[in-house]
């Protein structure tokens, strides 16, 4: 059982560590891979070091697209070689499940994965569905996550722990589920509460995705 994160200068931090904690309890295995192999900068300044590129990478049964910076999405998007929108559509050819958390459902759905999807992003960029991705069915009072087939997407940042655990209980059942739940001691009760604003503009800057090569 293999997961693929694509990564890329600008991704969310807690995108790509939260949900790999979460798997590291299990037997699942887990993979980074990037454009070009080397040290990825997180959002926030984080150094990660990746070894292997798109082109290293086997057929994972999961690939897991982390949001991350919205210029670093609309770079990925715009980019006339299509490298990583393309490297999305090959593995979702053959994944077992395609899921994202956060702004990554973008990416997603730049590269035409989510057409004809429920699905959910970060709060904020909920607009970004209506105004250039009308494709995508945006599901309403924004769930920590979102199933549709196997089409599997996130909310905000912390929400990829709780889509993670989904996840884990999907692939090896609610008993380890449990077990990892248990052992990362993941049980939500925050200090403070607040309610969600309402996002009326996409924090996308435009840009212009290139068609799929032929």
């Amino acid at each position: 059982m293999l997961i693929g994160f694509p990564v890329y200068d600008g991704v969310n931090l807690l995108d790509l560590t939260g949900p790999c904690e979460m798997f590291s309890w299990t037997d699942i295995e887990v993979r980074l891979f990037a454009g070009t192999p080397g040290l990825v900068i997180c959002r926030g300044g984080l150094p990660i070091q990746v070894t292997a590129g798109f082109a290293d990478a086997p057929d994972c049964e999961v690939i897991w697209v982390p949001g991350g910076e919205p210029d670093a999405l609309a770079r990925l998007m715009g980019d006339p070689a299509r490298i990583y929108l393309d490297f999305l559509v090959r593995q979702s050819a053959t994944a077992r499940y395609v899921a994202s958390v956060c702004e990554g459902a973008l990416l997603l759905a730049a590269a035409g994965l989510l057409d004809g999807y429920e699905a959910t992003t970060h709060w904020a960029f909920t607009p970004c569905f209506t105004k250039r991705f009308p494709e995508v069915k945006v599901v309403a009072g924004h769930p920590r996550y979102c199933l549709d087939r196997n089409r599997l997407t996130g909310g905000g940042v912390s929400s990829g722990l709780d889509e993670a655990l989904a996840l884990i209980q999907l692939l090896k059942g609610t008993g380890t589920a449990q077990s990892v739940q248990q052992w990362t001691q993941y049980y939500l009760h925050p200090p403070v509460t607040s309610e969600i604003p309402e996002a009326t503009s996409c924090p996308l800057p435009p840009v212009t995705i290139p068609p799929p090569r032929r």
